[in-house]
């Protein structure tokens, strides 16, 4: 029976006890609460569960049999029948606007275009199973335990030694919190810090997933906007002084790409410490910067511990891992263990050692450097290919931002895009409501092979010149 079906029954009124069983199930059939295929219990089993005659179970079951509601074989045991799409879950809320522009099916595999996933062709896949497997047998072959909350001291000891070397961050292993992605990274950071009802510096544009956690911990946010020095640090001192909290991405803005001044870091820097705010680094496509060198973390240049540095190995690795860290600072370390302990535990043992032997082996690091070969090679093929059809796409990130003729609507565009295999990301979703807001496409470079960007970028264009040719 499904965990959330009770079967209620009344022995205080007239109606029969069977009677009573066949009107549970088949309600909790028609509201979809009891889906199809989903297995019941026996009437023998059920019959002791409720302490009652089993006749009177085999009654209701025959019942909810003729009314074709449910199906039994010996076999295969009692299970839902098959039902109409429209009399099945009919009642429950469609998915939230905001997911499906970003992730426009949670189901499928990564189309041409869609941004925030790694290419499967680059990553060395059977050396990382071999890992994974020898990960889970050591975890299956030790006693059982309550794993660190904070995370496994492999894999905690391997990113304070990664994040010295690539991002100049010197931090203890005592620091690092494993966490489930950057967005459990980020509500651990929210919840510990409990900034309810004060203000928040948030970039414009911006993740939209962040603003919407930033708004769910009922912050008040001060839209920053952004230009080629990345955050614009003065505006926010003009017109937020009073922010208690910055949720800044200084390697490469996401989505624009540009990467935040020294002069502007340093002035963020000096003003958090001044006025006792925090700042959130996310450390977005910090180690994928495909032009130059990687400019250090924010938090390397921190010297008086206000910054929160986060990371992941989602855009790396790989998001099926849901495998990110934080960086806490040495004054927040132990509160943010006990937090971890008590909210927000870190993924199971495994797949963090499993991480940990390949980051200590050197794999990361050689994956790293053949990805951004990769990636850099794809992104120039396709801005050529679309500069040949409208000059004027642009290098952002780790994707290519093309704009839009006036009037077209790119949310509109993407999703229409998703019926000839591509999953371009509207820019519009990515700003708050504000005058400055802009329209565009997003094409993720790592999920555009060179060999068929040609072909890709003219199913494109078609969508395009349809849409607005329709007005």
């Amino acid at each position: 029976m499904a965990k959330q079906f009770s079967l209620q029954l009344d022995r205080s009124v007239k109606t029969p006890l069977a009677q009573q069983i066949y009107k549970g199930i088949a309600a909790a059939i028609d509201s979809g609460v009891l889906v199809q295929g989903a297995r019941l219990p026996s009437w023998r089993d059920l019959a002791a569960q409720l302490g009652i005659a089993r006749g009177t179970v085999r009654a209701a079951y025959e019942r909810l049999t003729d009314a074709q509601l449910i199906v039994a074989s010996r076999s295969a045991g009692t299970h839902v029948a098959k039902r109409p799409a429209a009399g099945v879950g009919r009642d429950v809320p469609s998915d939230p606007a905001l997911l499906v522009d970003l992730y426009p099916d949670f189901s499928s595999a990564p189309a041409i275009f869609q941004s925030g996933v790694p290419a499967p062709d680059c990553f060395p896949a059977k050396l990382m199973a071999r890992i994974r497997a020898h990960a889970v047998r050591t975890e299956s072959s030790t006693p059982a335990r309550y794993p660190d909350p904070r995370g496994e001291r492999e894999l905690r000891r391997e990113v304070a030694s990664h994040l010295a070397i690539a991002r100049g961050v010197e931090c203890a292993p005592s620091q690092i919190i494993i966490t489930a992605g950057f967005t459990g990274a980020l509500g651990l950071a929210l919840r510990l810090l409990g900034l309810e009802g004060r203000t928040a510096w948030m970039e414009d544009p911006g993740f939209p997933l962040t603003r919407r956690g930033l708004e769910i911990a009922k912050l008040t946010l001060a839209p920053i906007p952004v230009d080629e020095h990345g955050a614009d640090v003065d505006h926010g001192l003009q017109h937020a002084p009073d922010a208690a909290l910055v949720v800044v991405t200084p390697g490469q803005q996401a989505p624009l790409g540009s990467t935040l001044s020294l002069a502007r870091r340093l002035r963020l820097l000096d003003w958090a410490a001044q006025t006792g705010a925090w700042i959130i680094e996310d450390d977005y496509l910090s180690e994928l910067q495909l032009r130059g060198r990687a400019a250090p973390a924010l938090a390397s240049l921190d010297r008086h511990g206000r910054v929160i540095h986060i990371g992941s190995f989602s855009k790396t690795i790989s998001p099926t891992l849901r495998l990110g860290f934080l960086v806490a600072p040495a004054s927040l370390a132990a509160r943010f263990a006990e937090a971890a302990a008590c909210l927000a535990p870190a993924p199971g043992p495994s797949v963090q050692l499993a991480t940990a032997e390949f980051l200590r082996e050197g794999h990361y690091m050689r994956h790293l450097r053949r990805t951004k070969r990769v990636y850099s090679k794809q992104q120039d093929a396709l801005k050529d290919c679309l500069e040949t059809r409208a000059p004027g796409a642009s290098i952002a990130g780790l994707a290519v931002l093309l704009p839009l003729p006036a009037g077209a609507r790119d949310k509109l565009i993407a999703k229409k895009a998703l019926a000839y295999g591509l999953a371009p990301t509207a820019l519009s979703t990515w700003y708050m409501a504000s005058p400055s807001q802009r329209t565009g496409l997003l094409l993720g470079a790592a999920m555009a092979p060179t060999e068929s960007i040609a072909a890709s970028c003219d199913r494109l264009y078609r969508v395009i010149d349809r849409l607005a040719q329709r007005g």
